[in-house]
């Protein structure tokens, strides 16, 4: 220690007594003066343990707790996911504040499904199987390879039997290793303490290669296409009660999918997404351009969203979200495909039981042709979050209600109960009504459906599934549907 610091801090110890002369101590009038020495000592003798260690008897005193058995990855190689113990210290190649800890994971789930379903007059019966996979390479603490795959189909097809319908026996088994995603995350402030060797503030995660992006609940963004993507998280500003936000920058070049172009081959998209929590609620903003090529050239659009979720007097959880296209120009005797405006509301009661027992009702309106930003496939359409009756499971072709919301508007009404958070079944109902120019839209008239979806989890690794849907819709034959799904997740 210094001489001056010694010097001082000898001058307060002389002047304490002092000072408590000067100052006398302030109490609270409630409280009682102890003389000196009439309390025991402050520290005890250090108590004698008994031996030998009765370790069971320790972890009762938390009732008895122990670890939950969980369904482990397919392959884990270096650190095991979630494993007990110390953290080992790293390796020293990449730099000492970013040390390489490697880790290999291979997880997913696989799913097997039988289904009967009646599209409008086409029955068919079929069994299928769909694999979904992620193989994870984790370098360091921040920085890994992601490679996502669906091994047992191709193209959207998936590897199925049909035994019954217009066409039985017909088999669409394949094996496909072609990537779903494939990209490369990181953090550009740990890069950089790494090679430098020096501390820094800043945080800038990153992803390049085919990257999935999902925003706003998958409603205005659910796709994966080849590019890169940029955070600047968690800000906040106290001028505009901004507590926390963040704005993600994007750009695809290549595997771009909408509806709105004639391939996922001939576009790009620009843009970028914000959430920000500030007036007492959760704002979601976005822009993007999607910049048509080749055949589709002419296709180029803006594409904006806004959201808004907010909770009404302890009772009403609800958001309202907009989205809109405008700007596009195709060549004369082109309709557009990308023109319309999304009206979407979400609401849910917060029952006297809010953990289990959750009814919602959702409502949207579509004027012309609303599209997402992008949207795999795979992925349903705009309305797939309204209600599960506009839900398919991508793999039996198991029938729904529009989901285009295309010159339509409606609503869903059902109730979710959770049970002792051991099962789950949820029964709604749901109708749509069609309105302006038929060529503007993909159901000529109004469609009512009623859905039940029951879920069960046999253990830590397989789940029990349950689907029916009925619908009656005017202009075209009715829709019906059952099938039962068995989960295995790894």
């Amino acid at each position: 220690m210094s001489l001056p610091r010694r010097l001082c801090l000898t001058a307060l110890m002389l002047a304490a007594p002092l000072l408590a002369d000067e100052a006398p101590v302030m109490m609270d009038a409630r409280a009682i003066p102890v003389p000196p020495g009439s309390l025991p000592p402050a520290f005890a003798a250090d108590p004698v343990n008994q031996q030998p260690y009765d370790f069971q008897s320790q972890l009762d005193i938390y009732g008895a707790k122990h670890p939950n058995p969980t369904a482990r990855p397919l392959l884990e190689l270096g650190r095991d996911l979630y494993g007990p113990g110390q953290l080992g210290p790293g390796i020293d190649l990449l730099g000492e504040k970013n040390l390489l800890s490697p880790q290999l994971l291979l997880y997913g789930d696989l799913r097997t499904a039988a289904a009967w379903n009646d599209n409008g007059g086409n029955d068919k019966g079929l069994v299928a199987m769909k694999a979904d996979l992620d193989l994870d390479l984790k370098l360091t603490a921040t920085e890994r390879i992601h490679y996502a795959f669906t091994p047992l189909d191709r193209n959207g097809v998936v590897t199925s039997a049909q035994f019954a319908g217009q066409r039985p026996f017909v088999d669409h088994s394949m094996f496909d290793l072609t990537p779903d995603a494939l990209f490369f995350e990181g953090d550009l402030g740990r890069i950089a303490a790494g090679v430098t060797d020096r501390d820094n503030g800043l945080d800038l995660p990153f992803a390049v290669g085919l990257i999935p992006l999902l925003f706003q609940n998958g409603v205005w963004m659910e796709d994966a296409f080849k590019g890169i993507a940029f955070t600047i998280p968690a800000r906040n500003s106290p001028a505009l009660q901004i507590t926390n936000m963040d704005v993600t920058f994007f750009a695809g070049f290549d595997q771009v999918s909408t509806p709105a172009l004639l391939s996922d081959h001939q576009g790009a998209v620009f843009g970028l997404n914000t959430f920000i929590e500030a007036m007492g609620g959760y704002w979601e903003l976005g822009y993007g351009y999607v910049k048509g090529s080749g055949a589709s050239s002419d296709l180029s659009y803006h594409n904006v969203a806004a959201a808004y979720t907010h909770r009404y007097f302890d009772t009403v959880s609800n958001t309202v979200r907009v989205i809109g296209n405008f700007g596009q120009d195709p060549t004369p005797g082109t309709s557009p495909t990308a023109d319309g405006v999304l009206l979407l509301m979400e609401n849910s009661l917060v029952s006297s039981n809010p953990s289990v027992l959750v009814p919602y009702l959702n409502g949207w309106a579509g004027f012309h042709r609303p599209e997402s930003l992008a949207r795999a496939a795979g992925a349903g359409g705009v309305l797939v979050n309204t209600g599960i009756v506009f839900e398919t499971d991508d793999m039996t072709g198991f029938p729904k209600l529009d989901d285009t919301g295309h010159n339509t508007y409606g609503a869903a009404l059902g109730l979710e109960y959770l049970f002792d958070l051991h099962q789950q079944i949820v029964v709604e109902v749901a109708a749509l009504n069609a309105f302006g120019n038929p060529a503007e839209r993909t159901t000529p008239a109004a469609e009512y459906g009623a859905g039940i979806r029951w879920q069960r989890p046999l253990n830590n690794a397989w789940i029990l599934r349950t689907d029916v849907i009925g619908a009656v819709r005017e202009q075209q034959a009715n829709l019906l549907g059952f099938r039962v799904e068995l989960r295995r997740k790894f």
